[in-house]
């Protein structure tokens, strides 16, 4: 069992930074997992963002964050970041943090993660 919790989102105007975080606690591992931020907007279907590999050696950034968005993941500290520069409106969303269990790829398939922590929202404005 993996307990995923989101901090760190806000308003911030168009241009600006966001830092979001993911603390994960529980018995299992945190390290065994692949963490994968998704984002959902109103009336629109989750979408993928960017995840990281369980050992973090490896990252999958959707092409429209490309050269804006970051992940990075401390597993000492439970803990995956996400450093979003350059934001726009359309950035606007409620951004999860996803777990599952370390596989061969990073999947952007949110159907496939085991567990989800409750959200944080991200407000661009312009």
């Amino acid at each position: 069992q993996v307990q995923l919790v989101e901090s760190g989102g806000g308003l911030v105007q168009a241009g600006g930074s966001l830092r979001l975080s993911c603390a994960s606690s529980g018995r299992t591992s945190f390290s065994n997992y692949d963490i994968t931020w998704f984002r959902q907007a109103p009336g629109k279907e989750r979408e993928f963002v960017v995840g990281i590999s369980w050992r973090g050696g490896s990252t999958r950034v959707a092409d429209s964050m490309r050269g804006r968005f970051t992940i990075s993941r401390d597993n000492a500290k439970n803990t995956v970041n996400l450093q979003m520069n350059s934001l726009k409106p359309s950035d606007t969303a409620a951004y999860y943090c996803a777990a599952k269990l370390g596989g061969a790829s990073i999947s952007d398939n949110p159907r496939l993660y085991d567990y989800w922590g409750q959200g944080t929202q991200v407000t661009v404005s312009s």
